[in-house]
C-alpha cells in the first residue's frame, strides 16, 4: 500500500495552528527584528544618540534572540509548546512596556536582550518546529504562511509605531505596542498545542508516516552548514530592514512616509514568503532557499539609486517580493533535512546565527553611516555578505547530490 496520504487524512486544527502562529510572529517578531527601525531618529532627537548606538538596541534584541533560541529550541523538543509560548508573550510584552520607561542606553539594552532570550525566543523556534509538526504534505506552503506573518508583522509595526511616534511621541508609541503584545498574544498562546496521537497524520494503510531526513548528510553537518549559510545571508537581510527607513528619510521624506515603504515591501513579502514555500514543495528546498538568496544580493545595491518616494515605493515590491522567500525555505530546510526528534534543537542552533548575522549586519549599517555620512559601504558589505551566503549554499547543493550518486534516495530536497 502506497505511504502517501491526503490532505483530508490531516487534522483540521491544523491550520488553526498556521493562522494563530501566524499573527504571534507578526506581533513579535514585527518588533524585534526591525521594529525598532523606525526609532533610530526619534531618539536621536530625544537624546542625542547616534545612529550606531541606537543600533545596538536592535543588535542586543536580536542577540538575545540568537542565544535564546537555542535553549528555548532544546526545551521545545521535551516540553509543551503551550507553556513556552504562553511564558515568552508575557515576558516580550512587559519588557517592551519597561523599555517605553528607560532614559539610558543601557536600560534598552538589557529590556531588548531580556525580551530577545525569554520572550521572542521562546515564540519562534517553538512555533514554527511546532507548524512543521502538524503537516506531512505541502509543509513548505503551511511554513511559508506562517513566516508571511512575520513579513506582516515587520511591515506593519514599523509603519504603525511610525504613525504613532508622529501622534503620541515614542514613549507613548512604545507603551501602546507593549500593550497590544499583551492582549494579543496571550490568547493565542492558548490555542497553540502539539497534535494529540490520534490526530497524527497516517498512510493510507493506517500505519505512521515516516518523518526522517530526505538528504544523504547527518543533522549535525545540515546545522552547521545552514548557520554558517544564514549568518551572511542575514547580514545582507538585514541593512535594508534596518537601514531603508532612514535611508528614505535622509533623501528628506518624512518618517511616516519612509515608513510606509517599509510596510508596503513586507506586504508584498507575504506573498513572497508563501510563493517560495510553494516553491519549495516543487524544486526542493535548498534550491529554491539559493533563488531567494540570489534575488536579495543582486538587487539589495540599487536601493542608493533611488531618489524619488515613487521609486522607493516600486522598487522595494521589487525586491521584497524575492527576499522574502529566503526565510522560508530556509525553515523548510531544516524541517525536511533534520530529524523530528531534533528539529527544534537544530533549528534554534541555525536561528542563533540567523539573528547573529541580523544583529551584525544591522550594526554596521548604522556604524558605517556615522563614520562616512552616507549608506554607500553599508549597504556594499552587505551585498559582499550575500555573495559568500550563495557560494556556501551552492557547495552544499553539490555535496548533497553528490552524495546522492552513492547513496540513492527515493525522496528528495536539493533537486
Amino acid at each position: 500500500m502506497s505511504a502517501q496520504q491526503t490532505p483530508e487524512q490531516e487534522p483540521q486544527y491544523r491550520w488553526v495552528i498556521v493562522i494563530a502562529s501566524a499573527v504571534m510572529l507578526a506581533v513579535s517578531m514585527g518588533m524585534m527584528v526591525n521594529g525598532t527601525s523606525v526609532f533610530l531618529i526619534p531618539l536621536n532627537e530625544a537624546f542625542g544618540w547616534d545612529r550606531g548606538a541606537v543600533s545596538l538596541i536592535n543588535f542586543y534584541g536580536l542577540l538575545g534572540l540568537a542565544f535564546g533560541g537555542i535553549v528555548m529550541g532544546r526545551i521545545a523538543d521535551r516540553a509543551s509548546v503551550r507553556h513556552i509560548t504562553l511564558f515568552g508573550a508575557t515576558v516580550l510584552g512587559l519588557c517592551i512596556l519597561a523599555a517605553s520607561r528607560a532614559n539610558q542606553l543601557w536600560q534598552f539594552y538589557i529590556l531588548f536582550f531580556l525580551g530577545g532570550f525569554f520572550g521572542a525566543a521562546s515564540l519562534f523556534t517553538p512555533l514554527i518546529t511546532n507548524v512543521g509538526v502538524w503537516f506531512k504534505r505541502g509543509v513548505g506552503v503551511a511554513i511559508g504562511i506562517a513566516s508571511a506573518g512575520q513579513a506582516l508583522g515587520q511591515g506593519l509595526v514599523p509603519y504603525g509605531l511610525a504613525i504613532l511616534i508622529g501622534l503620541m511621541g515614542w514613549r507613548d508609541a512604545l507603551t501602546t505596542m507593549g500593550g497590544v503584545m499583551l492582549l494579543v498574544l496571550i490568547p493565542l498562546a492558548l490555542l497553540i498545542r502539539r497534535p494529540a496521537a490520534h490526530e497524527q497524520p497516517k498512510s493510507l494503510a493506517g500505519d505512521p508516516i515516516p518523518d526522517q531526513p530526505t538528504v544523504p548528510l547527518s543533522p549535525t553537518l545540515v546545522t552547521i552548514w545552514m548557520s554558517a549559510a544564514v549568518l551572511f545571508c542575514c547580514f545582507c537581510m538585514s541593512v535594508p530592514l534596518m537601514h531603508l527607513v532612514p535611508l528614505i528619510q535622509d533623501r528628506g521624506f518624512s518618517l511616516e512616509e519612509a515608513g510606509s515603504v517599509v510596510f508596503i515591501m513586507l506586504l508584498v513579502a507575504i506573498v513572497g514568503r508563501i510563493a517560495f514555500g510553494r516553491l519549495a514543495d516543487m524544486v526542493g528546498a535548498v534550491r529554491a532557499y539559493w533563488i531567494a538568496s540570489c534575488w536579495q544580493t543582486v538587487l539589495i545595491l540599487f536601493f542608493l539609486q533611488m531618489e524619488t518616494l515613487n521609486g522607493f515605493y516600486i522598487f522595494a515590491m521589487i525586491y521584497g517580493f524575492g527576499y522574502a522567500g529566503v526565510m522560508t525555505t530556509l525553515l523548510v530546510c531544516v524541517r525536511v533535512m533534520v530529524p523530528v526528534s531534533r528539529r527544534a534543537s537544530s533549528l534554534g542552533f541555525v536561528m542563533m546565527f540567523a539573528y547573529l548575522g541580523h544583529a551584525i549586519g544591522g550594526y554596521q549599517g548604522g556604524f558605517f553611516f556615522d563614520w562616512t555620512g552616507n549608506y554607500s559601504l553599508s549597504y556594499t558589505n552587505a551585498a559582499l555578505a550575500g555573495v559568500v551566503n550563495l557560494i556556501i549554499v551552492g557547495a552544499l547543493y553539490i555535496t548533497i547530490n553528490r552524495r546522492r550518486l552513492t547513496q540513492p534516495l527515493t525522496a528528495t530536497v536539493a533537486s
